[in-house]
């Protein structure tokens, strides 16, 4: 069966919008805010779909586009051309039409509201009033004063294995209350909230929440998985980022590549700042088995990069997924009392502390890469940054559109700086590489990068 056109009815107050909203994202001679749009609605209307190739998906719906249209009773959203993939015998799955009208609700309410979300001056109080005023407009803030929502954090690009561990600590997670809060994709964003709805499931928790907190240029490229009951698209990758550290209670990291070391990084270099001392972020790493060479991995790097005090910001739990749900369950009333005992709120921690450097965003240009300061001598919370936007930049040139077009013109980034930290950053991409976790399962990577050593400022450890 094929849908040539589809009119669908929007939700709750979307059903009334201005003649300026309705043309912010369907004029099609507006070509940065209407492509924005599409390709977003696109990306969720492929939710499911295994891919890490947003340009592979532009390409096989090329014919696909989106209209609103004006009804004495309100708006309707007309897809044109759609996946076929998404209706069940003519209808479109109730998931994925909410998950379209959240692509509208985030993004107009961004450019509506936040039209210099971009720039420098977004970024201190700023930035932390937008991030919680978007989780606030998507009603995301709702029942989240519980100190249950556990954030995990992890690859889309996962062995079997490493993906029925995900689904069991979902699952431990659920069965205690938990709630799940991940990056929306597949792989060890899909897992967690698999596991946990079982775990609500059998303990008849019919409210549990599977958050998934995403932004633009990375969506097309991991689209929600089926589990997801609130999406929320965040502008960029430094808003999704703070998203998720301000509005989770806990976080679990999983076996990942590049992404997930730059979600690592991003948090370690918050939790590195002395304003930040006192802060109680339970922070597990964990996997099955067969995952305990990467995580030692992981830890040489920070303990090498970073210091041995950033090691201990988080603990390593290897195979044992009902371990991670007990500590993070005694850890609710620490951190519950932490909260009140400072005055902060329950459903979003505004008094982490998060400097400038982790909130203005990072635009991953050719230029921008060779010119980071990827030197030993800067504090280890600076450091941190610098590595963080290392990873950002290489998760850009693997899966979004922009940057990779940008790389097949200018060829690949070029990243230098002290000889001792640059090998270590090229052996950790090596491993990732050798253990297939730069691409899906089955693809060849080509990497999007090359490592230029400076000799003459090495220092030798």
């Amino acid at each position: 069966m094929t849908y040539n056109s589809v009119q669908l009815s929007p939700v709750g107050w979307m059903s009334q919008l201005s003649q300026n909203e309705m043309a912010l994202i369907t004029d099609q001679t507006d070509t940065k805010h209407y492509q924005l749009f599409r390709n977003c609605v696109l990306a969720v209307l492929n939710s499911g779909s295994e891919t890490d190739d947003m340009t592979s998906m532009l390409d096989k719906h090329q014919t696909f586009a989106i209209d609103l249209i004006r009804r004495e009773r309100g708006v309707k959203v007309e897809l044109v051309n759609p996946p076929h993939e998404v209706f069940v015998d003519g209808k479109l799955i109730k998931g994925v039409h909410e998950h379209v009208f959240a692509v509208m609700r985030d993004l107009l309410y961004v450019e509506s509201i936040y039209p210099h979300h971009n720039t420098e001056s977004c970024s201190g109080s700023a930035a932390t009033d937008m991030v919680f005023d978007m989780l606030r407009h998507a009603n995301a803030l709702e029942n989240n004063d519980g100190m249950n929502t556990v954030v995990c954090w992890g690859g889309h690009s996962i062995g079997h294995t490493e993906y029925q561990y995900t689904k069991e600590v979902g699952y431990q997670l659920g069965l205690r209350g938990f709630d799940i809060c991940t990056g929306c994709g597949p792989g060890a964003m899909k897992g967690p909230m698999k596991g946990a709805a079982i775990g609500h499931a059998k303990q008849r928790i019919k409210n549990g929440r599977h958050v998934g907190l995403t932004e633009p240029s990375i969506i097309a490229a991991e689209p929600p998985n089926a589990i997801v009951n609130k999406l929320v698209i965040l502008p960029d990758i430094e808003k999704r980022l703070e998203a998720f550290v301000r509005f989770g209670h806990a976080i679990v990291v999983f076996p990942g590549g590049v992404g997930t070391a730059e979600e690592l990084l991003y948090l370690l270099g918050i939790l590195l700042h002395p304003k930040n001392h006192t802060q109680e972020v339970p922070l597990i790493l964990t996997g099955p088995e067969e995952s305990s060479d990467y995580f030692a991995a992981i830890d040489a790097f920070v303990e090498s990069t970073l210091g041995a005090e950033a090691t201990q910001k988080y603990r390593i739990i290897v195979d044992d997924a009902k371990a991670v749900a007990q500590h993070i369950s005694k850890q609710r009333e620490v951190i519950h009392n932490h909260r009140r005992q400072n005055g902060d709120a329950y459903s979003f921690n505004w008094s982490l502390h998060i400097e400038p450097e982790f909130q203005i965003p990072f635009v991953p240009t050719h230029d921008n890469m060779a010119n980071l300061n990827l030197q030993r001598e800067q504090s280890p919370a600076e450091l941190a940054a610098n590595l963080r936007k290392v990873f950002s930049g290489i998760v850009a040139g693997n899966i979004k559109a922009d940057t990779m077009a940008h790389i097949a013109q200018k060829g690949k980034f070029k990243l230098t700086g002290d000889a001792t930290l640059i090998n270590m950053v090229e052996q950790l991409l090596e491993q990732f590489i050798s253990q297939g976790r730069m691409k899906l399962p089955g693809e060849a990577y080509e990497p999007c990068y090359e490592i230029v050593k400076n000799e003459v400022n090495s220092i030798q450890l």
